[in-house]
C-alpha cells in the first residue's frame, strides 16, 4: 500500500535510546525511525491511507510511546496524528523547540497515572438514609404508585448516587497531593459518561506503588458511595501542550 504522508508518535531527546526492530501502527506494521530536530528526534513512520482507530492499531501506538518513556522522557503524540511531509514536521518542532525541550525536562523519569470513579449502583438503604429528598419521593411513590412515579423514583435514586459519590470524589485529589509529594501534578479530564471523577496525575515513576496505595485506600474507605479505577502507566499526554508538531487526526 502505497505511503501517505508521515505518521508522528512524539518527540524525544536526539540520544533517546531507540531499537532498530521498533514497529508502528498499519498493517502489516510500519518500521519507526528517529527523524532528527537539532538536539532533539522526532519518532515517525510512513503513514498508511485507510487508517483507522482499530484496537491493534491503538495499542501499537501507546505500547511504542511507553516503550520509549521506559527508556527516557517522551512528548507524546495522540493517535492518527499525521504530517505531509518531514519538511512540515522538522519546521514544526524548530518552532517550538525551546518549549519542547522544557516539556521533556519536566516529564523526565515521570509518568500518567488516570482515576475514573463511578457511584456505587447498590447501595440505596445508606442513601435513604441520608437523602431526604429520595427519601420524600420515594414514601410518594409508595403511597401512590404509578409508571410515572417510578420514572421519578428512578432519577432521584440516579442522582442521589451521583452526588454522594461525586462528594466523596472531591477529596481524593487532596489526598494524593498530601501523600509526601507522590503527586507532580494533576488535571481533570473530559466528561466521562457514568464518571464522577476524570483525572490524570504526573509522579515520579518510582512513586506508582504508593499512589495505587493511597487510591485503594480511598476506595476501601468509601466503598459504600463509589468506585475507582486506576490505569497506568502511561504517556504524559495530559500534560503537554496542544499537539507539538503540525500534523492531522
Amino acid at each position: 500500500m502505497t505511503a501517505s504522508g508521515i505518521y508522528v508518535y512524539g518527540i524525544v531527546g536526539r540520544s533517546h535510546p531507540f531499537s532498530a526492530n521498533a514497529a508502528g501502527v498499519g498493517e502489516p506494521p510500519a518500521p519507526v525511525r528517529l527523524l532528527p530536530a537539532d538536539d532533539l528526534a522526532v519518532v515517525v513512520s510512513a503513514a498508511h491511507p485507510g487508517l483507522r482507530a482499530r484496537r491493534r492499531d491503538l495499542m501499537a501506538h501507546q505500547d511504542l510511546l511507553m516503550t520509549l518513556a521506559e527508556a527516557g522522557p517522551v512528548l507524546p503524540m495522540r493517535f492518527g496524528m499525521v504530517a505531509p511531509d518531514e519538511a512540515t514536521v522538522l519546521a514544526g518542532v524548530a518552532a517550538h523547540h525551546s518549549e519542547h525541550v522544557a516539556v521533556l525536562e519536566r516529564l523526565d523519569s515521570r509518568v500518567e497515572m488516570n482515576i475514573k470513579i463511578t457511584p456505587v449502583q447498590d447501595n440505596l438503604a445508606a442513601l435513604i438514609r441520608e437523602d431526604p429528598v429520595v427519601r420524600r419521593i420515594r414514601e410518594e411513590t409508595r403511597r401512590y404508585p404509578s409508571y410515572e412515579a417510578n420514572v421519578r423514583l428512578g432519577e432521584a435514586v440516579a442522582s442521589g448516587l451521583r452526588r454522594r459519590a461525586a462528594a466523596a470524589a472531591a477529596r481524593l485529589p487532596a489526598e494524593l497531593a498530601g501523600t509526601g509529594g507522590t503527586v507532580d501534578d494533576m488535571r481533570p479530564g473530559p466528561d466521562v459518561e457514568g464518571c464522577v471523577l476524570n483525572m490524570s496525575f504526573l509522579m515520579p515513576r518510582r512513586e506508582e506503588g504508593r499512589f495505587r496505595g493511597v487510591a485503594e485506600r480511598f476506595a476501601a474507605d468509601h466503598k459504600d458511595r463509589l468506585e475507582l479505577r486506576v490505569t497506568g502507566p502511561l504517556p504524559c499526554y495530559s500534560f503537554v501542550a496542544p499537539e507539538p508538531v503540525p500534523a492531522r487526526a
